[in-house]
């Protein structure tokens, strides 16, 4: 289990192919874990990244499939680095080339520590923090998260539900209910084609477009 714990935040390496999320926020580099109450003083007129809100109201689904979370996620296990493979193109991700990642940790009050990170065309890297809570504690696979605290009030929080996850944690599909926004994530910098066709099936399954969904960047797929 991933808990809070003085550490050094993973540096991206170049010859890793794009890893997940975001960075809405930019900021030096700092480690995964966050003190008490400790999201970096964002302010609300700054940008956010899609998986923690996104204000703008969203169109009716295309289709009458709901989405459906995962019946259950243990979230020890889903705690730690996840690398970006693809996700539906968004404008909150536009400064984002390559090395795209985030890193959850749990914390003692039961919320979870959230850092995104990716690199921009000229190198430097962007950074985003934040917080996640469980809304739904039965199964754990619906989210809350937010990137903007304003003197420790979050006005804006956006889903992340957990819509598809392997049974080993090696991957895992996150959505949002009206399908504006999808991201793929694994624990390591590219997925196998085995995994890529169960994805796959799992994002039509549940009325995605699978052909909205581009590589964070060349050679993800192997």
């Amino acid at each position: 289990m991933v808990r809070e714990a003085p550490g050094r935040f993973p540096s991206p390496r170049a010859s890793e192919s794009c890893p997940l999320t975001s960075c809405g926020e930019r900021c030096q580099p700092h480690p995964p874990a966050l003190a008490a109450g400790g999201c970096l003083a964002e302010r609300s007129g700054r940008r956010q990244h899609a998986l923690s809100t996104d204000t703008q109201p969203d169109p009716p689904p295309a289709s009458g499939v709901t989405l459906a979370p995962v019946s259950a996620v243990d979230l020890n296990r889903y705690a730690g680095l996840w690398y970006e493979i693809a996700r539906i193109p968004n404008r909150f991700q536009r400064q984002c080339v390559r090395d795209s990642l985030a890193v959850y940790t749990l914390r003692s009050d039961g919320t979870i520590a959230v850092v995104n990170q990716c690199v921009k065309r000229n190198g430097v890297v962007d950074q985003a923090r934040g917080v996640a809570r469980v809304v739904d504690p039965v199964s754990q696979a619906r989210l809350k998260v937010s990137l903007v605290s304003v003197l420790g009030w979050r006005p804006f929080w956006g889903d992340y539900w957990i819509i598809g996850l392997d049974p080993d944690y090696r991957w895992a599909i996150v959505g949002k209910p009206r399908r504006r926004f999808g991201w793929i994530l694994a624990r390591t910098p590219s997925l196998d084609s085995n995994s890529w066709t169960t994805i796959q099936a799992i994002l039509e399954r549940n009325g995605y477009d699978k052909k909205e969904f581009r590589p964070a960047s060349a050679g993800l797929l192997r």
